[in-house]
């Protein structure tokens, strides 16, 4: 006679259940913690095409305008300067950063791009390359791969100040290459400079004075800064949605040809620090840092000269900025196991 299991009283399954959920919450909690900005991304596109009245709004009021200079003045207040003197005794490495990140990267991406797009997604191509490197998400993924973090810092602000001054030269230089296009490099030039570099020296004077407040508010500083992104992909999006749909054929080949072209940066940008003989922690920061690309100063350029014009030419520097995130979380993650095991990186 086979035996029949008897069945647990409702309270019990019901207390088990309870228990389930309970024991889930905290893992879908880090979990949310861990990826809450990708999910953004998503609600933000999603967004762009339900609200886009809002478009208007946020352009009649400067919204984002006035979010980036605060993004920007936050930069500075909680940049760690303490390291900075010992990385301008050692140049090798952010010399070569800026070579890679201003020069190589940008004449890469518009060689390639140019046999592949229409004159639209070329030029926002060109945008997001001449874009100098991220402010946050490069320092921080350069922790994650145990990598060298002062060299990291360092990377990002010499390629901000440089940057603003290069990308209106290169800019002109590589949409004139490609077609007549209007840009006035003076006018672009004064607006980044007040934009960027102004909200960054303001915060780096006003560190001391506000030392305990940056203590305490560290991690929504942060929070604010990856907002800042996701508002400007709302807005693209919010400003753009008929034009997005009507090019909606050229969106899976523009995805695939980011990912390759990030590939191919972060593999040159690897090669780099191996010919000019940079150790493990060096070699992750600047593969890492050096190949990525700030959308907030992208959106400035695109805002301020070809948003009317060239509706769709930021649509590349989001799709990039979404690239990045998601391969240089690996490469991060690859990196750090790489550093417990140096026998393995040295023999690679």
């Amino acid at each position: 006679m086979i035996g029949i299991e008897p069945q647990k009283p409702h309270s019990a399954r019901f207390g088990q259940e309870t228990a389930e959920r309970q024991a889930l919450a905290p893992e879908l909690a880090a979990f949310f913690k861990k990826y809450w900005f990708f999910a953004g991304i998503v609600l933000a596109v999603l967004g762009g095409f339900a609200f886009r009245g809002l478009h208007g709004w946020l352009r009649e009021y400067d919204v984002l305008t006035i979010g980036i200079f605060v993004a920007f003045f936050i930069t500075g207040l909680t940049l760690d300067t303490s390291h900075l003197s010992r990385q301008l005794r050692q140049p090798k490495a952010p010399l070569a950063a800026m070579i890679s990140s201003l020069i190589f990267i940008p004449l890469l991406s518009w060689l390639l791009a140019r046999s592949v797009f229409p004159h639209e997604f070329v030029l926002g191509i060109c945008i997001i390359a001449t874009a100098p490197v991220t402010v946050v998400s490069g320092t921080v993924m350069t922790a994650l791969g145990k990598g060298n973090v002062p060299l990291s810092l360092f990377i990002c602000v010499l390629g901000n100040f440089v940057g603003v001054f290069t990308i209106p030269f290169s800019l002109k230089l590589l949409v004139a290459a490609g077609g007549h296009v209007n840009l006035p490099v003076l006018k672009m030039l004064a607006g980044l400079v007040v934009t960027v570099l102004v909200p960054i020296a303001l915060g780096t004077l006003f560190q001391s004075p506000l030392k305990a407040f940056q203590s305490r508010f560290g991690r929504a500083f942060s929070v604010f800064q990856q907002s800042i992104v996701l508002l400007i992909i709302f807005n693209a999006v919010a400003g753009s949605g008929a034009n997005i749909r009507a090019a909606g054929a050229h969106l899976p080949l523009l995805l695939a040809f980011i990912i390759c072209l990030h590939a191919v940066i972060l593999a040159m940008n690897y090669g780099i620090s191996r010919i000019i003989g940079l150790d493990r922690p060096a070699t992750a920061a600047f593969t890492i840092h050096t190949s990525q690309k700030t959308l907030a100063v992208s959106y400035l350029v695109w805002s301020g000269h070809f948003a009317s014009q060239y509706p769709l030419a930021l649509i590349p520097g989001i799709v990039y900025h979404l690239t990045q995130m998601i391969m240089d979380t690996m490469v991060a993650e690859r990196f750090g196991k790489l550093s417990d095991d140096p026998y393995t990186y040295r023999h690679k």
